[in-house]
């Protein structure tokens, strides 16, 4: 069983993986300033709370926060006594970042990017709900074609209860209609369906560019996929796991002694 974790600007999400089935997940506040020795401390103190204690043989990270990764590293590497695998645009996946400047794509659509293509095997679009919304689209070959960066719910609600000094913070949860009648169901249904308007539209315009004849899966993932699978309409699978998953295929083509390396590569 391995480690694997998808470190994002505002929550770290901690997995186990059996293979490729995650076994167990956490979310975590992101902090940067945590050092090896106390991110240890946390991870240690999530793998005991199990019925079980797992034997860790290695661990995996994608994250797009430079500053937290040495600790994660470290710290993992201190619980599984192995070196850790730091997923980003240098590793040699069997991908293709076909944009500009591909070191600036994030390790979370590269890591989405290898997921898509190796578990559905066709063009994929990919919805992250996290910090920021992002659409990647990817190819069934595992090319990421580039795609969109839209700011996320929690942003944009954040935003509007910073600079409007009468409208209270609310819990961004989708309303039970759009006309509104009280000022918290104003807001819900202006954040929130207003950001699966956005994303369905988003959706259709990239099939509406897509460079080929093929119609691509639109697969949600982050920590809101859940919330917005039942408002939006353009999604065809909903998979909270997609990351942590792609982190673990990864790990399997990455790490030297890995059993199933060749296995997962063919």
């Amino acid at each position: 069983m391995i480690l694997v974790i998808d470190a994002g600007n505002s929550e770290t999400t901690v997995g186990l993986c059996d293979g490729l089935a995650v076994r167990e997940r956490w979310r975590l506040t992101t902090d940067a300033s945590r050092t090896p020795d106390e991110v240890f401390l946390v991870l240690h103190a999530l793998v005991a709370s199990l019925p079980t204690r797992p034997n860790l043989t290695g661990a995996a990270i994608g994250s797009v926060v430079p500053s937290a990764t040495a600790s994660l590293a470290g710290a993992c590497e201190k619980i599984t006594g192995t070196p850790t695998i730091v997923i980003d645009g240098r590793s040699p996946l069997p991908i293709k970042l076909a944009v500009d400047e591909p070191l600036t794509v994030g390790a979370d659509r590269i890591i989405n990017t290898l997921a898509a293509s190796r578990i559905h095997k066709r063009d994929c679009i990919v919805v992250d709900m996290g910090t920021a919304t992002t659409f990647d689209c990817i190819t069934a070959d595992g090319t990421f074609l580039g795609g969109v960066i839209a700011p996320g719910v929690q942003i944009a609600g954040e935003s509007l209860f910073r600079r409007t000094s009468k409208l209270p913070a609310t819990e961004l949860i989708p309303p039970k209609k759009v006309i509104g009648t009280r000022t918290d169901e104003c807001i819900r249904a202006g954040v929130v369906l207003g950001a699966a308007e956005s994303i369905d539209g988003l959706v259709r315009r990239i099939k509406m560019e897509w460079p080929n004849k093929s119609t691509p899966l639109v697969i949600c993932t982050g920590g809101l996929a859940a919330r917005f699978s039942k408002i939006c309409s353009s999604f065809d699978v909903v998979d909270p796991d997609l990351t942590l998953v792609g982190c673990a295929i990864a790990y399997e083509l990455l790490a030297p002694s890995s059993s199933s390396k060749k296995k997962t590569a063919k």
